[in-house]
């Protein structure tokens, strides 16, 4: 009998997942989206992105050396961060813009706060909601080579029509990661024949998002519109990427719907009655802080508690 009784410490359930096999595959699924960005911008796009990723890495690594904590970049979290915060950044920004970006985004939002899986909101969209508040005529020009041309979503705002191709391909304007609708489902397709994610957010995310500029968009049920406003701007980017963080999402099932929910609503209110014409940002950090009372509401009951018996 006391044989029975032997068990081993938790946790009980073991994968062979670990956090750098994970961010690794988050880098390759980002891949397509910051290729097409170099393709479509050229190369200064790769210039930001690694100036954005050197920056991240260096911030947390001179952050523990001086506080003599564990050394983590070989995590990959920090290259995740950067590559994330470059591709939510136009090219036309100067250098000094993504390594701000980059400092803010590790040592404030994530280092400050404990570091990985400690951070209370998501650092990329942390750290480019500071820049949009710190160098707001920065952040908002996306003139290339001269040429000024409105992103999709202040076309779409203007009433103007828009090719639904383009924007499904990438050949429009924007930040240097989420013009190519097509780039953005392959990393994610990566992501879920790894298991990295689900489907649960960023179907709910898009399908919330969809059903409120049904009814509050002013143009019914225009499949055009609609489809548009879901290829335009950082929707996509932000459903795939970013609203699943694993630090800053919820953990439960249930709260994972509604989060996914919650993320469509609060973007649809940002776009449609919100000054800015985008909303993607503002809406996942937003939610972030919710968090822990979607979980505490959706928690499941402790056996004996009034749960299922």
């Amino acid at each position: 009998m006391s044989d029975l009784l032997k068990v081993s410490s938790n946790p009980h359930v073991r994968s062979k997942a670990s956090t750098t096999s994970i961010m690794l595959l988050v880098v390759i699924s980002l891949f397509p989206a910051a290729g097409f960005g170099i393709y479509h911008f050229g190369v200064r796009a790769f210039w930001i992105i690694a100036i954005t990723v050197v920056t991240c890495v260096l911030t947390e690594l001179v952050f523990e050396l001086i506080c003599r904590k564990k050394i983590t970049i070989r995590d990959c979290s920090a290259i995740v961060t950067g590559m994330l915060l470059a591709l939510n950044l136009p090219v036309t920004v100067p250098f000094w813009i993504p390594v701000v970006g980059g400092v803010f985004a590790i040592l404030v939002v994530k280092m400050l706060f404990g570091g990985l899986g400690q951070n209370f909101m998501n650092p990329a969209l942390g750290a480019r909601c500071f820049l949009l508040l710190s160098f707001a005529s920065i952040m908002t020009n996306y003139e290339v080579e001269g040429i000024t041309s409105p992103t999709p979503l202040v076309t779409l705002r203007a009433g103007g029509d828009l090719e639904l191709m383009d924007l499904i391909i990438g050949n429009t304007g924007g930040t240097i990661g989420e013009t190519s609708m097509i780039a953005l489902v392959a990393g994610g397709c990566i992501l879920l024949l790894s298991g990295v994610i689900n489907l649960r957010i960023p179907a709910m995310y898009v399908i919330s998002f969809a059903a409120f500029l049904v009814i509050f968009g002013g143009n019914g049920l225009d499949y055009n519109f609609v489809a548009a406003h879901i290829a335009s701007g950082g929707l996509m980017l932000g459903a795939i990427f970013m609203a699943t963080d694993y630090a800053t999402r919820p953990i439960t099932r249930v709260g994972q719907y509604v989060y996914g929910v919650l993320l469509g609503v609060l973007t649809g209110i940002f776009r449609i009655f919100g000054a800015s014409p985008e909303g993607v940002s503002y809406a996942i950090i937003f939610g972030n802080l919710l968090v822990p009372l979607i979980e505490k509401a959706t928690a499941p009951k402790a056996f004996g508690k009034g749960g299922r018996r």
